[in-house]
């Protein structure tokens, strides 16, 4: 039996470690690995790849940036002549990136059989790029291996037959149950000293944070968004808390274009830290005393670490993650008025963990015993 499974991105890498682990236990099974790399460089994927000691990619597509269309087409190409190559039984894809997409579309096209890990997330947002992908992906996928039960309802109500949905908890959390210790035994004052963005100067010891990520489009390349959200932290959060903010390159670049970037970089309380890996943006969690982000992956740890969360999005494609649900998150959108009543009302909340059900630890298990046994 062989098994194709396919990264793109950096939150391909935390979902497949566990995969590969668990096709360890099937020695009839060949598993090769495919790396299209839409995220190609040290920081966004070979940190990943050495930190969760996955295995170096069987191929790697060398697909890089580009826009969407470009992506997708690029990877369908050479995707195309890996299953034509190897003619797998299998190809399984994860999570919503790009080359999520591609690689089903290539795998059913080619008439093998493909599985979704991390099925049936929606947002109802049908401008998020990765909507489309989970959509699209959702639709030819013959194993759909959903992360909670509001995600199998979500795809029993878009017509899945029954058969091929399966309710297996939330890959993530292998990998995060895994490295908790190892990240728990790091030091914020190092991870911070070690990856300050250059020119900003180091803070003294962070005996408590606030933590921030930010990324997306939809909060960083409009001036109209941008800039009263970085008021919002620079003049209110920062007057009170240090906050470390983990700085994506397209924030970075937009904050420069806005005439921000001397500012931020400039205050005393605003940390300004390079990309991190999985250990340190794992430990960064661990201690933070609230979570600022956009990223969807950062919701569902923060549930489990019990971390109070404002999710600066206004939908979810987890919204088991949400407080109302049980869990640790708030969308406040980029609204600074949301930003700022939830952040007064969890600034000083007390760590409430959550856990959904079969977010265990052994998700990867179960989904590698389907697949063999599907054959």
């Amino acid at each position: 039996m062989k098994i194709v499974s396919v990264v793109g991105a950096r939150p391909n890498f935390m979902k497949v470690a566990p995969f590969c682990r668990a096709l360890k236990a099937y020695p009839e099974v060949e598993h090769l690995l495919v790396h299209t790399g839409q995220h190609y460089d040290v920081r966004m994927s070979e940190q990943f790849f050495n930190e969760l000691a996955i295995p170096q990619p069987d191929v790697n597509l060398g697909i890089g940036s580009g826009s969407h269309a470009e992506q997708v087409g690029r990877t369908m190409i050479e995707f195309e002549k890996v299953v034509r190559a190897e003619r797998p039984d299998w190809v399984v894809v994860l999570g919503d990136v790009n080359a999520t997409c591609a690689c089903s579309i290539t795998a059913k096209k080619e008439h093998v059989k493909c599985a979704h890990i991390e099925a049936g997330l929606r947002s109802r947002d049908m401008d998020m790029p990765e909507e489309v992908n989970r959509l699209v992906t959702d639709r030819l996928s013959d194993l759909l291996f959903a992360p909670d039960r509001i995600s199998c309802a979500n795809l029993a109500a878009e017509g899945v037959p029954a058969e091929k949905i399966k309710f297996v908890g939330n890959i993530m959390i292998d990998t995060l149950e895994r490295e908790r210790e190892k990240a728990a035994a790091l030091d914020v004052d190092e991870i911070v000293r070690s990856n300050l963005v250059e020119g900003v100067a180091p803070p003294p010891s962070l005996s408590s944070y606030v933590a921030l990520t930010m990324h997306r489009p939809s909060n960083v390349d409009s001036r109209e968004t941008l800039v009263p959200a970085v008021r919002f932290f620079l003049d209110e959060v920062c007057a009170e808390h240090p906050v470390v903010w983990a700085i994506h390159p397209r924030a970075q670049k937009m904050l420069a274009e806005f005439g921000l970037w001397d500012e931020v970089a400039a205050h005393p309380n605003m940390v300004l830290v390079k990309p991190l890996g999985y250990h340190a943006m794992l430990r960064l969690n661990m201690g933070a005393s609230l979570f600022m982000t956009d990223s969807g992956g950062l919701q569902e740890e923060c549930c489990v670490l019990g971390t109070p969360c404002l999710t600066m999005r206004w939908n979810t494609e987890r919204p088991i993650t949400l407080m109302e649900n049980g869990g640790a998150s708030i969308l406040v959108g980029n609204a600074v008025e949301k930003m700022r009543d939830a952040y007064r009302a969890q600034i000083a909340a007390p760590r409430r963990a959550m856990r959904p059900e079969l977010w265990d630890g052994h998700t990867a298990e179960r989904i590698a015993r389907i697949i063999v046994e599907e054959g």
